[in-house]
C-alpha cells in the first residue's frame, strides 16, 4: 500500500481481536506521534500508553463514548503541558493524535479518536483513572487494537468545499 493509500485506508475502528499490540508497535506509534509538527518545535505533548486490561476497562467506563476501550489492546492518552506551549498545544497534540492513528493503519492496526478536551466531564475522569496532574491537559484518548471489523478505503473529497484562489 502506498503512503497516500494508508491515509485513505485509515478509518475509525471500534471492534478489535484479542491479539495484543507489541511493545515495538507501541514504540512505533509513540515515535510517530512525536514526529508531528509543533509550533516553534516546542513539543508540548505527553503520552500515557495503557495496555493493562483493568485500566482499559476503567477508561471505557470513564469516557461516555469509550465503550470500545474495554476490548482494545491499547489506549493512548494524548496530553499536553500548556506551560510549554500555551497558544498552540491543541494543534500540536491534534497533529500527534492523527500521526498515531495513521501509523496504526500502516502497521495493520485499527483505532479511533475519542475527544476529551475541552469537556471537563470527559477530562476529569480520564485524569483520575490515569493519575494525570492538574496542570496537564488531556486532548484525546486513542483506542487501538487489531481490527475485528473492516471498512473500505475512502476519500471524502467534496468539490463544493474547495475554493480555488478565494472564497
Amino acid at each position: 500500500m502506498s503512503n497516500i493509500d494508508i491515509i485513505f485506508a485509515r478509518r475509525s475502528i471500534r471492534q478489535y481481536t484479542d491479539e495484543p499490540v507489541t511493545a515495538k508497535q507501541v514504540r512505533t506509534l509513540l515515535e510517530a506521534g512525536m514526529a508531528a509538527p509543533s509550533a516553534s518545535n516546542r513539543q508540548p505533548w505527553h503520552f500515557v500508553a495503557v495496555t493493562q486490561r483493568e485500566t482499559l476497562q476503567a477508561l471505557a467506563d470513564a469516557h461516555p463514548f469509550g465503550k470500545m476501550l474495554a476490548g482494545a489492546a491499547l489506549a493512548i492518552a494524548v496530553c499536553a503541558d500548556p506551560a510549554i506551549s500555551s497558544k498552540y498545544w491543541i494543534q500540536d497534540c491534534s497533529a500527534a493524535s492523527e500521526n498515531i492513528l495513521v501509523a496504526g493503519a500502516a502497521l495493520g492496526l485499527g483505532g479511533v479518536w475519542l475527544g476529551c478536551y475541552p469537556n471537563d466531564e470527559r477530562v476529569a475522569p480520564i485524569r483520575r483513572v490515569l493519575g494525570i496532574p492538574d496542570d496537564i491537559q488531556v486532548l484525546s484518548l486513542l483506542s487501538i487494537g487489531h481490527p475485528a471489523e473492516t471498512k473500505p478505503s475512502r476519500t471524502q473529497y467534496d468539490e463544493v468545499r474547495v475554493h480555488p484562489g478565494h472564497w
